[in-house]
């Protein structure tokens, strides 16, 4: 492929990887509209991007305060060493988690876990010093969420510029 096509080819992965975002429900024939594109074309592309793993599934996207998860917490931990990757595992299987990072800094690892109450997510963090290799956490607990978003938006999202004017 050249390198003229592998551009054009990649403009056409990324309007389809951008749609599909917003909703992943789309047939091929909705997404071929939408693009302007054959749904044969469509099919090809998706079925590239599952083969290369760049779509690893389709989600559904969830409103959890109305499922009664109105606490999202941060839980930043120290683990001993040598033992990060077996504890990582088996905070990423806890029902409530929905993210484990390795993360650079004081800490290890970050967690992010949703919560129906403070007493659930004391109970985690309680369990957490159970453990041996956990050393010390330290947890956020989320006010008001500004942003969170899951959609692909790669070469759509501009800028925007904010000038904050300062009072005289």
């Amino acid at each position: 492929m050249s390198g003229e096509s592998r551009k054009a080819s990649q403009k056409v992965d990324n309007e389809i990887l951008s749609l599909l975002s917003k909703d992943c429900r789309l047939s091929n024939r909705e997404l071929g509209r939408k693009s302007g594109r054959s749904p044969l074309t469509i099919k090809n592309h998706i079925d590239d991007l599952e083969e290369r793993g760049i779509i690893k599934g389709y989600r559904v996207n969830l409103d959890y305060e109305k499922l009664g998860y109105n606490i999202i917490a941060l839980v930043e931990v120290t683990i001993s060493k040598g033992k990060m990757l077996e504890v990582e595992k088996h905070i990423a299987n806890q029902s409530n988690v929905f993210a484990v990072y390795d993360i650079t800094g004081t800490y290890d690892a970050l967690i992010l876990a949703r919560f129906k109450n403070r007493e659930d997510l004391s109970d985690m963090v309680k369990d957490l010093h159970k453990s041996p290799y956990i050393e010390r956490t330290n947890t956020h607990i989320v006010l008001n969420v500004i942003l969170e978003q899951f959609i692909y938006q790669f070469n759509e999202k501009k800028r925007i510029k904010q000038t904050f004017n300062k009072k005289n």
